[in-house]
């Protein structure tokens, strides 16, 4: 992780090395806490951020969900993310903004302490299968969180507990990423992104029902699907058509598409990249590095 040089943290453009917390800030200790994971790119009219607008509101909804109440208005943490980026003269960055229950009482009700919003950001090139063509992918012991237990729906911090038990096993088993199911033994999401297959040429995905998180890339992906005249299906899917699918892919903010080779050692189609995954990939890259006019309100130049 390539770090940047300043965070913005509560209305101030903080030195990296100087942004702390205190050791009791409440979030860190009972996981009240949202964030949002954004990506810029490097194109010809500058550093664009990409579908800006759709993960601030995402942002605001899981803070919604959550009783949190950011202080800041929608139009200014727009602008403080821009601010950051600017501020890093990083032309292709992750962007993490996340609000929290900052320092002040201690206790599980977080609903008398005030709330902090940082915005970080860092050049991370690869998130999973570094410089591999395609990853291997394990079924987690663990399951998703249910929404019966957890909101699913909410990009928070304390639901990234279930994540990371499901990635650390896939690792420890030399894995390079879980898929994890619902308790209803259906295919939810991966431990940090959606979940696509191919089955009879036809691409599908899970339904946000079955656990997965509503994912910017994921309906990213449907769009272009549409564009490219490619059927698909929002439709459960079983362990079984993992293993027995033509294609697999992951999708999300860090890793972006993501083929996948490999589930619990059974090689996915004939073991490469596929057809339909390869034209998804490549038309993703060219939305996010502004090549595709027609999606280029998806992208918001850095002022």
């Amino acid at each position: 992780m390539l770090k940047g040089s300043k965070i913005w943290y509560n209305g101030k453009l903080l030195d990296w090395n100087n942004a702390y917390i205190h050791i009791l800030t409440h979030g860190l200790h009972y996981g009240i806490g949202v964030f949002e994971g954004i990506r810029a790119f490097e194109t010809e009219k500058g550093t664009a951020i990409f579908r800006l607008h759709e993960h601030i509101k995402r942002l605001y909804t899981s803070a919604k969900i959550y009783m949190i109440n950011i202080p800041y208005g929608y139009d200014e943490v727009i602008d403080a993310v821009q601010e950051t980026v600017k501020a890093n003269a990083m032309p292709n960055c992750y962007i993490r903004p996340i609000a929290f229950t900052a320092y002040g009482l201690m206790g599980v009700n977080p609903l008398k302490n005030n709330i902090d919003l940082a915005i970080a950001v860092w050049n991370w090139s690869e998130y999973i299968g570094e410089d591999k063509k395609g990853i291997k992918c394990m079924i987690s012991s663990w399951r998703r969180i249910d929404p019966r237990t957890m909101p699913v729906q909410a990009k928070a911090t304390a639901n990234y507990a279930n994540s990371a038990l499901a990635r650390m096993e896939a690792i420890k088993n030399g894995y390079d990423e879980a898929i994890m199911l619902n308790i209803d033994g259906m295919v939810a999401e991966s431990s940090a992104e959606n979940v696509f297959i191919v089955s009879n040429n036809k691409l599908k995905t899970p339904p946000t029902t079955a656990g997965a998180l509503e994912g910017i890339t994921r309906d990213t992906i449907l769009h272009i699907a549409e564009y490219k005249g490619i059927k698909y299906e929002i439709t459960n899917i079983t362990r079984d058509d993992l293993y027995s699918a033509e294609e697999v892919f992951l999708t999300g903010t860090a890793a972006g598409v993501k083929p996948v080779i490999e589930i619990d050692n059974r090689v996915i189609g004939d073991g490469a990249i596929g057809e339909i995954t390869s034209k998804l990939k490549s038309v993703y890259d060219d939305i996010t590095r502004g090549k595709e006019e027609r999606f280029a309100k998806w992208l918001t130049l850095v002022k």
